[in-house]
């Protein structure tokens, strides 16, 4: 008994091999070293509130500021990352929670002695401000830092508006704060039965593991009970949405926009007719998804399909356990399209204490890649021997290497790539390791699981979040013309869409009427597309790059190297990827449509 308990008890931090630990002391050899950058931000305070009201003197005291603002942000980025993964590491360790929250507090501070540059900025007359770059040695690094703020300045008002702006900003965060705390701390499910009979109780962590459950009855109670019970509060949920697309609608009148879409778009310098393209271009692909759901009615032996039958797999589940040591060497194998020259960073970062591997006791849960400019990115991994675990391993070692390139080729203040761009690396490292690992299956039933894998892919993260991005346009378009958003209202649209993306075998049954009340993304309005344009973005760039080789590599490396140095869709059209033209979401979807053919070839 006791021997079965210790091969199931975690293991302690020190217990981890230091080969499957990362180095955070590549950035802070000890702590001592982390006080004595804490202490210089601490001091460099006073100096930078120094400089308000100065900024439009002259051009060298404009490039002192920016400067010195530079330095502070990035020994403060410094201090947080490094107290956030020791901490990380074991969020049990006091020592860690300590340092982690003094650098949150420094953090607060050190934002809000610069709140004044960027408005202030733009108080400076636009001839005077190029007057400034053309003859100030240095300034002229932080052309396109002055370009995005003067962008802004069409949508910006007075000073006196803008401190009403803000203080109404704060107000105009209620409806997301109400919905979060309904969401994650008063809404409370029924119990329903397990496969086992046990009573368990359904909670919004466990309703995907029912949705996936092999016993029809399990996910069809689940999916009855989380909508029955969203759906007793549909007036109060309803209204929360309501509120916040009227929060959208009202700030982006007042700054001027001619939608709330544009208002959100305009961030990225990104047209609305991007939005658009995308919507319409999924349109156009939605039979070869209607084939998919006619295919999933068909293996999974049902007369009907339900909006339950969607998450459970479609293929038995295939015994794919691969190790860490094969999913590194597979992942680098994958990823040899890429070159030698991403080969030997990447071969660098799995070798040379980037990634934490293993799971401990108190570490944080998942994955992510992160760091600090100035010294190598990290991965956080909890590996499993599973195909889904060495699928993680290659998406977030492209973060990384999207970091790495960026960090290496730019100044700090471009190093950090937009979040338009950040899905774009990861996903097309995903995309060529399952081309590999689908070129060198030929088990019918280890490729069956594979391609269901990729095609789920493609459903959760170009069909779905493009419905979810029409279902945005739509509620907020009712909402700019003076139409309420009553319960019946966004019921009745979400259902449409549902009709219309899945198709005529599908049931779609009244619950999912109420999905729009789940989704938390919708509080932060056109944010989910981004995730359809990204996925659609790599999977044309990984065709690309195998169809042409190293041209179409060394504009990929281009593409990492560029962070916010300019627009996103300037930075993608270099690397290829025209994301203003349908054509790379035509790509990437007729990929989508292939791997329909097969499954279906696969199962005659």
């Amino acid at each position: 008994m006791s021997d079965n308990n210790t091969a199931k008890r975690l293991p302690g931090r020190q217990e981890i091999p230091s080969e499957m630990k990362w180095r955070l002391e590549d950035i802070y050899a000890n702590d001592e070293l982390w006080e004595q950058d804490y202490s210089w931000v601490k001091d460099q305070l006073p100096a930078l509130a120094g400089f308000e009201g100065t900024l439009g003197e002259s051009g060298q005291r404009l490039h002192e500021c920016l400067q010195l603002k530079d330095e502070v942000f990035q020994k403060q980025e410094k201090l947080y990352v490094y107290a956030h993964m020791r901490k990380d590491e074991d969020n049990g360790n006091s020592k860690y929670q300590a340092l982690l929250d003094r650098a949150e507090t420094l953090s607060i501070q050190v934002g809000s002695q610069v709140s004044f540059v960027e408005p202030e900025i733009l108080t400076i007359e636009t001839a005077t401000l190029a007057d400034f770059v053309a003859n100030t040695q240095g300034l002229e690094l932080y052309q396109h830092y002055l370009d995005e703020i003067g962008r802004m300045r069409e949508h910006t008002l007075s000073a006196a508006q803008e401190r009403l702006l803000a203080e109404a900003a704060e107000m105009g965060q209620a409806p997301s704060s109400i919905f979060s705390m309904f969401n994650n701390a008063d809404i409370q499910f029924p119990t329903i039965t397990d496969e086992s009979g046990q009573e368990v109780e359904l909670t919004k962590g466990r309703f995907i593991q029912f949705m996936e459950s092999r016993e029809r009855r399990v996910r069809r109670d689940a999916f009855q009970a989380l909508y029955k019970t969203y759906g007793a509060w549909k007036n109060s949920l309803a209204a929360m949405l309501n509120s916040n697309v009227k929060r959208s609608a009202f700030f982006a009148r007042t700054r001027k926009y001619n939608s709330a879409l544009e208002a959100a778009l305009h961030a990225d310098n990104v047209d609305t007719s991007v939005y658009d393209n995308l919507i319409d271009t999924v349109h156009k692909n939605l039979p070869a998804m209607h084939r998919y759901v006619r295919l999933r009615k068909k293996l999974l032996g049902l007369d009907e399909l339900h909006m339950y039958d969607l998450y459970t797999p479609i293929v038995a589940d295939v015994d794919m356990k691969i190790t860490y040591d094969e999913a590194k060497a597979k992942v680098m194998t994958a990823l040899s399209p890429l070159g030698d020259d991403y080969l030997a960073n990447l071969q660098q970062g799995l070798d040379g204490h980037w990634i934490d591997v293993m799971e401990n006791r108190g570490k944080t849960s998942g994955a992510y890649s992160w760091g600090t400019y100035g010294t190598h990115p990290y991965v956080l991994l909890n590996y499993q021997d599973t195909l889904d675990n060495m699928f993680t391993l290659a998406h977030e070692m492209g973060h990384a290497l999207h970091s790495h390139y960026s960090d290496t080729n730019q100044p700090y203040i471009y190093a950090q790539y937009p979040i338009f761009l950040a899905e774009v690396a990861s996903t097309l490292n995903e995309s060529l390791l399952m081309h590999h690992v689908l070129e060198n299956v030929t088990e019918r039933n280890q490729r069956r699981y594979l391609i269901n894998h990729y095609l789920e892919q493609f459903r959760g993260t170009v069909y779905r979040q493009t419905m979810f991005a029409e279902f945005e346009r739509d509620i907020h378009g009712k909402v700019w013309a003076g139409e309420p958003l009553t319960p019946e209202t966004l019921c009745r649209v979400y259902r449409s869409l549902n009709e219309k993306y899945y198709g005529p075998d599908m049931v779609v049954d009244e619950e999912i009427d109420m999905e729009w009340a789940r989704i938390p993304h919708f509080y932060t309005p056109f944010y989910v597309y981004k995730y359809a344009t990204g996925f659609s973005a790599a999977t044309a760039l990984a065709q690309g790059i195998l169809a042409n080789g190293q041209a179409a590599v060394d504009k990929y490396l281009e593409f990492l190297q560029a962070g916010s140095s300019d627009y996103p869709l300037n930075v993608l059209r270099r690397a290829g990827v025209d994301m203003a033209a349908p054509d790379p979401i035509q790509s990437a979807l007729s990929v989508f449509g292939q791997l329909v053919d097969e499954l279906e070839s696969l199962e005659v």
